[in-house]
């Protein structure tokens, strides 16, 4: 009975995505039609994808990269594409019941692999495949569990900064602001002159956090060993003055203003469109973010688009993600070794290439060999900048409860919390998760 409910809400939600979200990926997913090609052994071998939406890229080049993978070897890819609120706990149920697709994609960093894929129980190890000595080694942690490797990751490090308009900064006389006192100037000068100074994406739940924990190399610099003493549960959050303050300074903007009169129903996706046509001044994102507007835009000028640190805070260090989606093979399905094959080929060099060129949104992937995207300008700007690990991938229990932040973060602002509530409801929530997990540094 439970199978057959998993294979109906599969069924349903892979019938909802097909019209639209495969659409917006970029590509089609493979059909099983008798048409496919033979293996050596005679049969006809179609893997199942399964991912949520943010697992793959939307220019649809995994699923071009696919095609071209069937036309060498005649094995098809069907993709089966989650929402992303679902896939998470999608996945775990799919997993349990055997019901897993050949090849998934899901969230992977060093702290909840483990709780999110379990790969000793459910997934290839993969550790002497060739590729794996190619991969950056500092991602190798976020698909390793007890030395082994599990996945397979492209995307490289994530730095999230402020993109912001250099013409309207230019016109108002502005400087890139290296405090957050000279950043509300510089919101107050341009909401003065018409243009809204922030563009926040609150609807999407997940982009108004970022503030919190991408600051998180300011937060080590300020407080030594504070990853393992908040992972011991030797100090909390509000051991971290920062994060209290940046919270109060995300309320004080939008009490000023400075994100506009309908900030609560922004979406992420209508940011580019209010950057390039100058409705407002500086959004954050990563650096090839400008690709994108570009690519939606293409006779804006996107040389008219800087970065620079986001200064909640006074921050002035780069928060670096090591952590993305990564694929893993079901090492219990029916075609581990076709499985096997895909990942061979999606490692070589040129579809390495591929890839990159083939994704706007993406400065670099993490194989050393392939050379980024980043202009001469941009690297000498990020080589500048001293470095640390964000706090969702360093600290326990933040990034299972982003989501909730981001509600928490809303009831901030619609004036549901203090700055204060939303630090101890974090707080708690950790707290809460921990035990639940049995964490033996909250149960001591």
């Amino acid at each position: 009975m439970r199978k057959r409910l998993i294979k109906l809400l599969s069924t349903l939600c892979v019938t909802m995505m097909a019209g639209g979200l495969l659409v917006g990926c970029g590509g089609n997913s493979s059909s099983t039609s008798s048409d496919s090609k033979s293996t050596s052994s005679g049969e006809k071998v179609t893997l199942t994808f399964g991912s949520h939406q943010s697992g793959l890229p939307t220019s649809g080049v995994v699923q071009e990269l696919a095609k071209q993978f069937e036309s060498e070897t005649g094995i098809k890819i069907d993709f089966q594409i989650s929402p992303d609120a679902q896939w998470r706990d999608l996945l775990k149920v799919k997993l349990d019941s055997g019901e897993a697709p050949d090849i998934f994609c899901a969230d992977a960093d060093p702290l909840n692999l483990v709780t999110r894929v379990n790969p000793e129980k459910y997934v290839l190890d993969v550790t002497n495949e060739e590729w794996v000595k190619r991969m950056d080694k500092n991602v190798l942690p976020s698909i390793s569990y007890k030395d082994k490797v599990y996945g397979i990751t492209f995307p490289g490090k994530k730095m999230y900064f402020y993109v912001y308009n250099k013409e309207i900064f230019d016109k108002l006389g502005l400087k890139v602001p290296t405090n957050y006192a000279e950043f509300k100037n510089v919101c107050q000068k341009i909401k003065d002159s018409g243009v809204i100074p922030v563009y926040e994406g609150t609807q999407n739940g997940w982009h108004q956090v970022l503030p919190l924990f991408e600051t998180g190399a300011m937060y080590q610099q300020k407080h030594p060993d504070l990853y393992n003493k908040l992972n011991k549960n030797e100090v909390d959050l509000d051991a971290v003055p920062e994060l209290q303050t940046i919270i109060s300074e995300l309320k004080e903007c939008a009490d000023l203003g400075f994100y506009g009169d309908n900030y609560l129903s922004n979406s992420v996706e209508n940011a580019k469109e209010a950057m390039a046509k100058g409705k407002a001044a500086m959004f954050i994102a990563e650096s090839a973010w400008r690709n994108e507007v570009k690519s939606d835009f293409p006779d804006f000028d996107v040389n008219k688009l800087g970065i620079f640190v986001m200064p909640w805070g006074d921050n002035q260090a780069i928060g670096v993600n090591p952590a993305s989606n990564a694929y893993f093979i079901n090492k219990n399905g029916k075609h581990v070794e076709e499985a096997k094959k895909f990942f061979d080929f999606l490692a070589k060099p040129e579809n390495l290439q591929k890839r990159l060129d083939g994704q706007p949104g993406l400065s670099e992937l993490c194989w050393p060999e392939i050379k980024s995207k980043y202009s001469k300008e941009d690297q000498a700007y990020i080589d500048s900048l001293q470095k640390g690990m964000v706090v969702q991938a360093g600290v326990k229990y933040i990034d299972s409860q982003w989501m909730d932040v981001g509600k928490d973060l809303e009831a901030m602002y619609t004036g549901s919390l203090t700055p204060q509530q939303v630090l101890e409801t974090i707080m708690n929530r950790r707290k809460e998760q921990a035990q639940l997990q049995k964490d033996p540094d909250w149960n001591k």
